[in-house]
């Protein structure tokens, strides 16, 4: 019931009676009262009196408190894990399980958590002064790339797992440099020398059970020491020089050896030709002799002065000078045709050769002129 309810005794809700009077209570008196009370509950005070519920109040307070820190230490071990993260959970320092993404809770002071991020790609770059093959010093710049493959191995396995990355990454580089020729490392050997580093070093940390995973290794830069940087760029051009006097005399020769192979097919085929030529005039004389045989076996007389005739005008027709001997006479008849075809125009002298008939009646008068001088000096007519 109310506390100003009759039957109450007259009592305000702190327990005391009220005046008589009723007019409100005191506002003074209130706040007077209320810190008595709060004071009474941790432990009593100038105001406390004997009997009082200063212990009730007391455990109540601790309660509280034990509720408080319950609630707060239950809340502490609520976390979201992200898509690009995993969580490593140790407890009582033994490993218990790796969570993916999602809502967790583990108990604080009981679990140890580890958030690693498994999707960034991480990079580590150094310049680093080797030793090559052939006894050469270069200094070569290397920057690798590199992601979290087990964050379970990354966290428990290793306790430095990226020194350990440096250091093999550097091993690595120093095993294959040392395997190669200055001439490779320096210039196109540059891009096979980060692919085996890159194998080697993935090698190396599986080896280790680091969890790390190689993305890429580049060779970003690779020179000789400064000290002989001038004399190296001599050398590299010189080496341009060679490349390109080489493409030079290359593109010469595409343009000369075709060009001599052609003209070896025009003189083969050529040749082929000629052969053809011989080949079809041979049998071609060979027919024509068959069947100059045939008919000279019919008429041998006729065939032998023909025969005769034909050559002498294929004779006679090459050439401008005709000597004639004759049968029984010591004198041999020279005739200029040359002067002969000048002296009769009209009949063409332009032309060269001379009919069989035109040879015959020559023949027959030279015959007769010198039978005639024979007869008329008797003496001339012995042979010598």
């Amino acid at each position: 019931m109310a506390w100003n309810e009759p039957g109450n005794n007259n009592n305000d809700p702190w327990g005391k009676k009220r005046p008589n009077n009723d007019g409100p209570p005191d506002f003074d008196d209130i706040i007077k009262n209320l810190l008595g009370k709060i004071r009474g509950l941790f432990g009593g005070g100038p105001g406390r009196e004997p009997g009082s519920t200063g212990a009730a109040g007391g455990g109540l307070l601790a309660l509280l408190v034990l509720v408080v820190l319950l609630v707060g230490w239950v809340g502490s071990g609520f976390a979201v894990v992200n898509e690009q993260e995993r969580v490593v959970v140790l407890r009582f320092g033994v490993f218990k399980e790796t969570l993916g993404p999602g809502f967790r809770w583990n108990p604080p002071l009981i679990d140890r958590v580890f958030t690693e991020n498994v999707t960034r790609v991480r990079l580590w770059t150094a310049t680093e002064e080797m030793l090559t093959k052939d006894l050469n010093i270069v200094d070569i710049k290397l920057s690798v790339q590199y992601s979290i493959r087990d964050a379970r191995m990354f966290i428990l396995n290793v306790e430095d797992p990226e020194a350990s990355l440096k250091q093999a990454a550097s091993s690595a580089l120093r095993h294959v440099v040392g395997s190669t020729a200055m001439h490779n490392v320096l210039t196109e050997g540059r891009a096979q020398l980060a692919v085996d580093v890159e194998k080697r070093l993935q090698m190396y940390l599986n080896n280790y059970t680091t969890g790390i995973s190689i993305e890429k290794v580049n060779i970003e830069d690779s020179n000789p020491p400064k000290q002989v940087q001038t004399a190296f760029d001599d050398v590299i051009r010189a080496r341009e020089d060679e490349e390109r006097l080489k493409n030079e005399a290359q593109g010469y020769s595409n343009d000369v050896i075709p060009n001599a192979r052609g003209a070896a097919q025009r003189i083969i085929e050529e040749a082929k030709a000629y052969q053809s030529k011989v080949v079809a005039e041979a049998e071609g004389e060979t027919q024509r002799f068959e069947l100059l045989l045939a008919e000279y076996s019919k008429a041998p007389e006729v065939t032998r002065k023909r025969l005769y005739l034909d050559t002498m005008q294929e004779v006679i027709g090459k050439s401008s000078k005709v000597l004639v001997d004759v049968n029984g006479s010591n004198n041999m008849l020279y005739l200029p045709l040359d002067k002969l075809m000048e002296a009769t125009p009209k009949q063409g002298s332009a032309r060269l050769g001379m009919s069989a008939g035109e040879i015959e009646q020559i023949s027959n008068q030279v015959s007769e002129r010198l039978n005639k001088e024979i007869n008329n000096n008797p003496r001339r007519g012995g042979g010598r």
